[in-house]
């Protein structure tokens, strides 16, 4: 791969910068379509037939909502190499506790500092109901409650993220939710790899299943006899489960469409291009759909941030995959002003949004869509990703235009609360009856107007 390749830089609204941006937004839709000979190979050898990423989805989830447990352990043998019976899906509560009381002191420390930061972010977060008020004659408010059964998908593909147990559960226990359950790829879990579980086991976290993938998602929206229903799906995965809570959801509720993560770190010439070049890996060493953006005021950052991305990947143990990012979905913009800085940024809507800025609360006020700000030198990507206290759970792709980052409010739901005296009724009876007159419903009307006959 040419070292010219990795991570351009472009001007404001050049083309090339343009179409490399516009690139972006196809990551996903390219493997939709695992159009490739290895890609096809695979789907031939577990299904029998080239399928599409989209179609191998389909096809789980309706085999898993049809044959519930058989389905899931064909699948976890076929696709995660690990043989089970249903009766081995959910870890035994003594292994969780085994894994929490014999966790490392430290590892068990950052995880207990951690959730005492999320907890207490996330109840400022928690929404009031609204007190009922009584204007001629009515009484309207309203009322939020939790979900009974909410499920937390922690990704292990790749690796075990530890961190994501917290980020998503304790926003479904400061909600509220009565039964909170969590599915971790079956691979990463046990004698390989014990933190996941001691950070579950430490949270309280007790109901635990070693299901991963479409099959997990599948399971979870139709339910199985040994895994339960839940009301919502929340946390990130890889391609296949996006896809797989996106064919579910309708069927259960799901936090958000989070696909391949992403930064963009806005910059001006008091940003030390060092410590940009490190926040800018810190997204690139995630996978190689990875994107991290640099939008500056000063050429000469971007050249020296290049430079040190150069520097950093002499050893890096994910300089492969880091490469990858670098070389084909991220890029540096140079902006004529902050202004257009945060237009471009607010165009974009990424996931994590670095200011590193002179003055970055006056310039996050210019930024209209962002799944998460991070403002100034000392505050980067990585002190969300663990331990100020929102969840790292954000959208991406995007879908930051018209999304949010998950928080107790995934798990919940408003309930409008209407009640009238027979003077309240009567002022709005004319208005009952002309709006559902005209919506052609006469018995809309009658029942209103007929309790004063």
């Amino acid at each position: 791969m040419s070292e010219d390749t990795l991570f351009p830089i472009y001007d404001a609204g050049a083309p090339e910068g343009a179409e490399r941006l516009a690139r972006l937004a196809t990551r996903v839709a390219a493997l939709e379509s695992l159009e490739s000979s290895a890609a096809r190979e695979r789907t031939v050898q577990t299904f029998g037939e080239p399928l599409s990423a989209v179609e191998v989805v389909r096809r789980i989830v309706s085999d898993v909502a049809e044959r519930g447990d058989e389905a899931v352990r064909e699948y976890s043998a076929k696709l995660d190499g690990v043989e089970m019976t249903p009766e081995q899906f959910r870890i035994p509560v003594a292994e969780i506790d085994e894994a929490a009381a014999h966790a490392d002191k430290d590892f068990a420390r950052a995880v207990m500092r951690a959730s005492t930061n999320i907890r207490s972010y996330q109840k400022r977060l928690l929404p009031r109901d609204l007190k009922p008020r009584k204007p001629g004659g009515l009484e309207l408010g309203a009322r939020w409650t939790p979900v009974e059964r909410a499920a937390c998908y922690v990704p292990g593909g790749t690796a075990s993220y530890p961190s994501s147990v917290l980020m998503n559960a304790i926003p479904a226990q400061v909600a509220g939710v009565d039964r909170i359950v969590l599915a971790m790829p079956p691979g990463r879990i046990g004698a390989g790899n014990t933190k996941t579980l001691a950070a579950a086991g430490l949270i309280g976290c007790t109901e635990i299943y070693r299901i991963g993938g479409v099959q997990a998602i599948a399971a979870l929206a139709f339910g199985t006899r040994t895994i339960p229903k839940v009301d919502t799906v929340v946390g990130p995965g890889n391609l296949f489960v996006m896809l797989a809570k996106r064919e579910v959801f309708g069927r259960v509720n799901i936090d958000m469409f989070a696909g391949p993560s992403e930064i963009l770190v806005i910059a001006d010439d008091t940003a030390e291009a060092r410590l940009v070049a490190m926040d800018l890996m810190s997204q690139a060493e995630h996978d190689a759909m990875a994107s991290a953006i640099l939008v500056t005021t000063s050429r000469d950052l971007a050249e020296a941030a290049r430079a040190e991305l150069l520097s950093i990947l002499e050893n890096h143990p994910r300089a492969a995959i880091a490469r990858e990012s670098l070389s084909r979905y991220s890029l540096a913009i140079i902006a004529p002003d902050m202004e257009a800085a945060c237009k471009a940024a607010s165009d974009i809507a990424p996931e994590h949004l670095e200011l590193m800025c002179d003055k970055p609360k006056k310039w996050s006020r210019r930024i209209r869509n962002a799944g998460a700000m991070f403002l100034g030198p000392w505050a980067p990507e990585a002190l969300g990703d663990y331990a100020a206290g929102p969840s790292h759970t954000l959208p991406t792709g995007g879908t930051a235009r018209f999304m949010s980052g998950l928080s107790p409010l995934s798990f919940m739901k408003r309930t409008s609360t209407i009640g009238a005296k027979k003077e309240g009724l009567k002022k709005l009876l004319k208005t009952i009856d002309e709006l559902a007159q005209a919506d052609g419903l006469p018995s809309h009307a009658d029942s209103a107007k007929r309790r004063f006959e």
